[in-house]
Parts: structure tokens; C-alpha cells; sequence
């Protein structure tokens, strides 16, 4: 009797799905350390090399009729904040979160919503039919008959059937909960590989962009918190959207940080309810501390979120060092950027921390990653080492620079009428972004550099 032929195995990154014929500790196609995994070579299928759309003649630009991309909502409000104004027809958006954040519990909401005008479905290779109808229950989602009208469920994880059902029912909002789950006959591998996830998301977004559905993929993270499989994932799709916040606390944060048709950084909150996500619609109080009396150490900054003015409570502590090596730690901010801040704040406020330790923490578990946080750490700073609170009712914001100047930030003057709005009385900011014209009950001081703001901090006390 002949032998079967040996399956031939080849290597592939997770990263970029580059392919090595043997196992090297480094990518060669993207530099990427120990990602490459062992993967059984697929002979080629037929079906699997098909256009996204009907292919076209060569046109001239000029001649294109340029029209704007029309959008539904999805019925939650927060979540058409994050994907720009909605879902679009035939657009694929992949959400990722850790587990139990309340990703599936978003997405059924918002296809109970979608479903009482629009047809939609909602394929589950997770959790059975039943477990989503008590899930559905428990949110109150069928309180009423018909109160999630046209929502059809399946559970299933072979894309054939998924795109059988899709063929047959043309819903025109699908969420597949999630894409590591799902597996294609056309592969051997086990689902969750890099290839069935590569191959099933193709498939996926060929669908949409040749039905029209509007596909959501759930998809699972690793340890450090990035989407799971290769990084083609996401140049695949369209929107990349991010699950946020403690699983200890009730708030939820859904960033965008891949848009094709809306802005990126855009920011939804939620506060996590006994009836599911709810949409918060004043986030800044989320991040503000209310206490009885002005504390040392605290600072409220207005940052920018996407489109979205943030005031966010920045706390320092700044304590002796009993160790050789100060400690230097950051909490939503980024750690570098603090050690860079205090060598600023000693050159040239002569504020020096060598021998103290600087802790440094954005209540509420807000990551603030823009440059525009600089001159309220080092207030907040400094504030603690004097042990004295800062002036009550003062915001700021602005970039320190390497030479102790304070640069503008984007969007400053929505920034200040932000916190006007919420009752704040003086703002320090950078000289650039003084207005031209007054606003009502905030007394605007402009500085240039930063010793400048600490002596104008010291006025005011």
C-alpha cells in the first residue's frame, strides 16, 4: 500500500500572517519577536480568491460623483458617538474587549433596537440560543411581544452556514459573536488558528461589501490587551473599536482607534446597569472627585476625547524615598512622559524630586494618552510637595515642552467652554490659546512657560 503523503507544515506570524518554511525566532516579514506558529499548508480552493466587489474600467478621479456615506443608528446613542453617526451599509467593524466587559451584552441591545425597523441577525458560536434568550430576558429586551422584532438568532460556527443564512434572509445588520470561534471547510485547522481567523474574516467582509449587510465581529484579546490573530484582522475591516475600564467598576469605555468613515479616538461611556450598558450623558462627573474640602495633589484637567471635551481629576503624591532609587509610577498616564516631566520641572521651575517618590494616578480609570496633560501633572505635582491645594475652581491644559515652554493644545477653546459649563472659574492655559473673546464666568490666565504657571498658581492662592 502507498504511503500518505506527509501534510507539509509551515510557519505563520500571528502579527502579519507572514509565512516561513521553518521556525525562526524573529518575522521576517514584519521584525516581530517569537510570534511565529506552526500551521498545516492549505492547497489552494477555488472560492477563496474572490473580489470584494464587481471589478470596474480605469476612471479618472475627476470623474468620480463623490456622495456621502449614508448611515442608521444603531439606537444607542454612545455607540453611534464611537462608530461616527452610525453603522454603515456593507461596512465591517470588529469590536475587542476582555472578557465579561460587555461586548455581547452592547450588541444585543443595540440589535434589539436595530431589529424593530430593520432586519438583523445575530449569530452566536459562543453561547446557545437559550443562554442569549435569558441574557435577552434578563435585560429586558422581551418584556413585550414583538419587542425585539425581527431579531433572528442563530448558533453556529461553520462560515458555509453563516453565509448560507446571510444569502437567505438578508438581514441588513449581522454581529458575529465571535470571529475566533467561527471555522471554514475549506481549511483544515482548528478554529481560532491563524489561518481560519484570516480566512473567515475575508469571507466575512466579502459578504458585507457585496450584500450590503453591515457586519459587527466580535473578536477576543490577548494578555497585553491587543485583538488576538494575525494584525491583518485589522487592516481588513473597516472600524476598530475597543473595549475599555475595570471589570471591578460600573463604567465603560468603547474607543474608536481605526475609523474609515468617521473619526478615530472618538470616546463612548457607559455606566454598566442591572438592565445592561447605559449610555452616560454627562462623562466628566464620572471623572471628578467631590471632595468636601480642596485637597493637595489634585488638578483637574480638560482633555480631548475624539470631538469630546473631557475634564478628568489628575492626582499626584510626591513622598520622601527611602530607597536608593526613587519610584516612579503613572496610572492611566504614560510613565516616560512623567520621568521626562520632572527633569522639566527641575531645569527650569528648580523644583527638584530626585530624592522623593512621584505617583501619579487619572480617577476613574481613564487612559489620557495626549500631550495636553503635561501642565496639570506638574501642577499636581507640585502642589503635593508643598502640601498646599491648588486655587478651587481652576482647570488647565497645555504641553510642557523639553525648554519649559507651554505649547497650545487642538480645540482649546471648546476645552474652556466645557468648563464653564460645569461651574469652573479660572483656567491656565497656554498663551496660544487664549480667546479672542470673553466667556461668561471664566477667568482665562495665559502663560507661555512653566515657570511662569507655577508663579501665577502661587498669586492666586
Amino acid at each position: 500500500m502507498a504511503k500518505a503523503a506527509k501534510a507539509k507544515t509551515l510557519y505563520t506570524c500571528s502579527e502579519c500572517g507572514g509565512q516561513a518554511p521553518k521556525w525562526t525566532g524573529q518575522c521576517a516579514a514584519c521584525g516581530a519577536w517569537n510570534t511565529l506558529l506552526e500551521t498545516v499548508e492549505q492547497a489552494p480552493s477555488a472560492h477563496r480568491f474572490q473580489a470584494l466587489a464587481k471589478s470596474s474600467p480605469v476612471r479618472r478621479l475627476a470623474e468620480i460623483e463623490a456622495s456621502d456615506v449614508p448611515r442608521f443608528t444603531t439606537g444607542v446613542g454612545e455607540f453611534d458617538r464611537v462608530l461616527g453617526g452610525g453603522l454603515v451599509p456593507g461596512g465591517v467593524v470588529l469590536i475587542g474587549g476582555d472578557p465579561g466587559i460587555g461586548k455581547s451584552t452592547l450588541l444585543l441591545q443595540s440589535l434589539a433596537e436595530i431589529a424593530r425597523e430593520r432586519p438583523a441577525l445575530y449569530v452566536s458560536g459562543e453561547e446557545s440560543g437559550a443562554q442569549i434568550a435569558l441574557r435577552a430576558q434578563r435585560l429586558g429586551l422581551v418584556g413585550e411581544p414583538g419587542a425585539v422584532g425581527d431579531l433572528a438568532l442563530l448558533a453556529e460556527i461553520q462560515l458555509e452556514k453563516i453565509q448560507a443564512t446571510i444569502d437567505e434572509h438578508r438581514p441588513e445588520v449581522a454581529v458575529i459573536d465571535s470571529i475566533q470561534t467561527i471555522y471554514s471547510e475549506a481549511l483544515t485547522s482548528a478554529p481560532g488558528s491563524v489561518a481560519q481567523v484570516r480566512e473567515c474574516a475575508a469571507q466575512l467582509t466579502r459578504i458585507a461589501k457585496q450584500t450590503g449587510t453591515a457586519i459587527i465581529m466580535v473578536g477576543h484579546v490577548t494578555k497585553e490587551g491587543s485583538l488576538a490573530g494575525p494584525r491583518v484582522l485589522e487592516h481588513i475591516v473597516d472600524t476598530v473599536l475597543y473595549f475599555e475600564g475595570d471589570t471591578h467598576s460600573s463604567f465603560r469605555l468603547v474607543r474608536a482607534f481605526k475609523n474609515r468613515f468617521g473619526a478615530v479616538n472618538e470616546l463612548g461611556v457607559f455606566a454598566m446597569t442591572e438592565k445592561g450598558l447605559r449610555g452616560v450623558a454627562n462623562p466628566s462627573a464620572l471623572f471628578l472627585s467631590q471632595h468636601e474640602q480642596s485637597v493637595a495633589g489634585s488638578c483637574v484637567l480638560v482633555t480631548q476625547e475624539g470631538s469630546r471635551p473631557l475634564l478628568v481629576e489628575v492626582q499626584a503624591l510626591v513622598d520622601t524615598a527611602h530607597v536608593p532609587n526613587p519610584r516612579r509610577l503613572a496610572v492611566g498616564l504614560e510613565q516616560n512622559r512623567l520621568a521626562l516631566l520632572l527633569a522639566v520641572l527641575h531645569r527650569h521651575a528648580g523644583i527638584a524630586c530626585f530624592d522623593q517618590d512621584v505617583f501619579l494616578n487619572a480617577v476613574g480609570g481613564v487612559k489620557i494618552t495626549e500631550p495636553a496633560a503635561d501642565l496639570a501633572v506638574l501642577l499636581a505635582i507640585h502642589s503635593s510637595m508643598r502640601n498646599k491645594p491648588l486655587p478651587k475652581g481652576l482647570i488647565t491644559f497645555g504641553e510642557v515642552g523639553l525648554a519649559g515652554e507651554i505649547r497650545p493644545s487642538p480645540r482649546g477653546q471648546d476645552r474652556l467652554k466645557e468648563a464653564a459649563k460645569l461651574g469652573f472659574s479660572v483656567a491656565l492655559i497656554p498663551k496660544a490659546n487664549a480667546p479672542k473673546q470673553a466667556i461668561d464666568g471664566l477667568k482665562v490666565i495665559a502663560v507661555d512657560r512653566i515657570e511662569e504657571a507655577i508663579d501665577r498658581v502661587r498669586d492666586l492662592e
